[in-house]
Order: structure tokens, then C-alpha cells, then sequence
């Protein structure tokens, strides 16, 4: 599993900054990692339609019980934008490239409705965007769909930073009690849907590779009359974010705007 050593082990290089100009940058990432050492996190439960979902009780059980949501391989990040672990979490350094799917879909849950997500608690150091996509399952529904690397998923929701505050899209999961909620289109056409949620971590992002993701992805089946799949050009995971981004590559203990990666938000 990855978890805080893997991680330190992994972007130990970013510290490695030639000269004296690079020193003052340097010393802002070992605070990081410093922090860091106190733990991530990860989508603890689920509230659709008013039924709570818990996603990790009881986890080492034989056999597993049934979950909503796609197994994910400990609470580290995801720091490789070429890898299938982008999509939706996976440890293909530890031999697990991406993720199975869920054997249970949450719902029936109406279009336009308010979905739910309470995070573990948040560590302080790890400041950064919110983003939340969807993707269309087959008719057969989600328990055997893997979209691979086909573009199908669109964004439905992000909360990027408050101007040049310190103040980020999962600040409010850095204080116990909180959770987010993102809101389902209310065009969307009825189905099985996959939901890609995610927390971009910046605190080491000045370079790249360095910025951590924290994909986490639940199934829901939505009800309604719309007749909407999302915009016509979508996206894939991985393919979706490039190095470059803006949104990727980013100091954030300057006083700068900031851009959230990928495609524009989705509205009916």
C-alpha cells in the first residue's frame, strides 16, 4: 500500500533544488513533508437519498462486504499522471493498476439532488481543489463497467481557491464534523452513473512531479426525466490533466490566483 513513506521516498527529489535561489522553496517543502507525516485521508461515508453508505467497515472481513464505492489502495496519493490509478485510486508501483468496480450502486437518487461525501479528517498541509466528475455506465449498469482510458467523464462540480487567500476547496475538510456535497445535473438522463471525486493536494505541487491526487469513485443510479449525458466533448482519466496545467504545477504559498484543472463545469 502507499502511505506516508512511500510517499516522502517518492518526492524526496523535489527537494533536491540546485543553488541558493531554490533554498527559501526548498525549506517550504520540508514543512510539508513534515506535516505530511501526520496522514491523508479518504471518502469515509456516503449520504444519497438520505441512506448512509459506509464504505470502509469492517474492510478486512472475509469476505468483503458489497460497497458502493471502488476499493481504493490505502490513503497515500496518487502522484503520476500517465497511470490508470488516476481514474479512480490503484498502486501500480505495488503491482495494483487501478481499481474493480463497485458490486452495489447507490439510489435511486433524483436528478438535481444533493449528494454527500464525509471525508476522514483533513491534514492542514495538504491545501488544494475539490473536483467532482461523472461518467455514464452501460445499460447493464456499473458493476462490471472499467472505462479505461476512453473519454467519457465530465466535470459537475470544482472548488478551486478563494482569490489569493489561504483559504482552498478542502479547507472545510479540515475541520471535524464537516463533509462536501456536489449536486447531480438536473437534465442528466436516468442510468447508472460512476462519480469521481477528488481532493488535489498543492503543498508540494511547485514542481512536477509533486502535486498529489486523491481520487475516490462511488456508483449511484439516477431517476428522471432529463435526456443529457454530459457536454459532447469529455474527458479521460488518465488524459485529463497535463504537467504543465496551470492547476498542476503551482506554488501555492504565493498570493496568485489559481486555476483549476481540467474541462469547464457541466450545466443543464
Amino acid at each position: 500500500m502507499c502511505f506516508e513513506v512511500e510517499e516522502t521516498l517518492s518526492n524526496s527529489r523535489n527537494l533536491r533544488l540546485p543553488g541558493i535561489k531554490a533554498s527559501m522553496l526548498s525549506f517550504k517543502l520540508l514543512l510539508a513533508f513534515v506535516a505530511t507525516v501526520a496522514g491523508h485521508g479518504y471518502v469515509d461515508n456516503i449520504t444519497v437519498n438520505g441512506i448512509l453508505y459506509t464504505p470502509y467497515t469492517d474492510p478486512y472481513t472475509s469476505p468483503t462486504p458489497d460497497r458502493i464505492i471502488r476499493p481504493v489502495q490505502g490513503n497515500g496519493p496518487i502522484t503520476d499522471l500517465t497511470l490508470i490509478d488516476l481514474q479512480c485510486g490503484g498502486y501500480t508501483a505495488g503491482g495494483i493498476s487501478g481499481t474493480t468496480p463497485a458490486k452495489l450502486t447507490a439510489g435511486p437518487v433524483a436528478a438535481g439532488s444533493k449528494v454527500s461525501l464525509r471525508w476522514t479528517l483533513w491534514p492542514e498541509s495538504h491545501s488544494g481543489p475539490v473536483i467532482t466528475y461523472m461518467a455514464k455506465c452501460p445499460a447493464a449498469g456499473c458493476s462490471t463497467y472499467l472505462p479505461g482510458t476512453a473519454a467519457v467523464w465530465f466535470k459537475v462540480a470544482e472548488s478551486g481557491r478563494v482569490g489569493t487567500t489561504s483559504v482552498w476547496g478542502d479547507t472545510p475538510l479540515m475541520t471535524a464534523g464537516n463533509s462536501y456535497s456536489y449536486t447531480i445535473p438536473s437534465c442528466l438522463a436516468a442510468g447508472s452513473y460512476i462519480v469521481r471525486h477528488e481532493i488535489i493536494a498543492l503543498h508540494t505541487a511547485a514542481m512536477y512531479p509533486g502535486v498529489q491526487f486523491y481520487p475516490s469513485c462511488h456508483q449511484i443510479q439516477v431517476t428522471g426525466s432529463g435526456t443529457s449525458t454530459g457536454p459532447a466533448t469529455k474527458v479521460a482519466f488518465p488524459g485529463a490533466y497535463a504537467a504543465a496545467d496551470p492547476g498542476i504545477t503551482y506554488d501555492m504559498y504565493k498570493a496568485q490566483t489559481y486555476t483549476v484543472p481540467g474541462p469547464k463545469v457541466f450545466s443543464c
